[in-house]
């Protein structure tokens, strides 16, 4: 991608053609607005179509001067099947992006040495890697943004052409639609009962 192509604000970098759904997800996460961010596309992911990490050399800096990537899968491909990123609906690219920025969340309370378990143990550990899932869904959906998450999985689960092994694997890591909304009715009332 040429520096063109892509639009800088705020401490972040990203892609135009994903410019409007990443300013309405982070636009639901004010404590990331002077938090460097570098959205970028990237020619392949395995088994994922976005990945957030810490930029490596500032793992060990204080934690409030981390920068941050989001890597995005140009195209991905389940199965026999190739999807370009930026052909899902609009929404599905927002709830995907709130995902990664409750990644970010997570890595922004974490020590250097902490991050650098963290990495291992995702590596290793499949029980592990379900944790930080579904902690990063869980940011995402109590900063308002369920309804994304929620659209980001059923364009997953009902797209007839990926693999049940994949979909398993969602279904098996990720918070279900129905775990969703009981956090936002959950937030519904002590928004009530305040």
């Amino acid at each position: 991608m040429k520096p063109k192509d892509t639009l800088k604000q705020n401490h972040k970098t990203v892609p135009q053609s994903i410019w409007k759904e990443t300013y309405i997800a982070l636009s639901h996460y004010p404590e990331l607005k002077d938090t460097p961010i570098n959205f970028k596309f990237k020619k392949d992911i395995k088994k994922s179509f976005m990945q957030a990490q810490p930029k490596f050399s500032g793992i060990f800096k204080n934690r409030k001067k981390r920068s941050y990537f989001i890597f995005i899968s140009e195209k991905v491909t389940i199965g026999d099947e190739t999807f370009d990123i930026t052909e899902a609906p609009s929404d599905v690219i927002i709830g995907w992006i709130s995902h990664e920025l409750g990644h970010i969340m997570d890595y922004r309370n974490r020590s250097g040495i902490n991050l650098l378990w963290f990495g291992i143990r995702y590596l290793t550990s499949n029980n592990y890697i379900r944790k930080a899932e579904r902690a990063a869904d869980t940011y995402a959906v109590t900063h308002g943004l369920g309804e994304y998450i929620i659209a980001t999985k059923d364009f997953i689960l009902q797209n007839s052409s990926l693999p049940d092994t994949y979909k398993n694997r969602i279904k098996k890591l990720y918070l279900s639609q129905e775990e969703i909304m009981e956090i936002v009715n959950e937030i519904k009332e002590e928004k009530n009962d305040d």
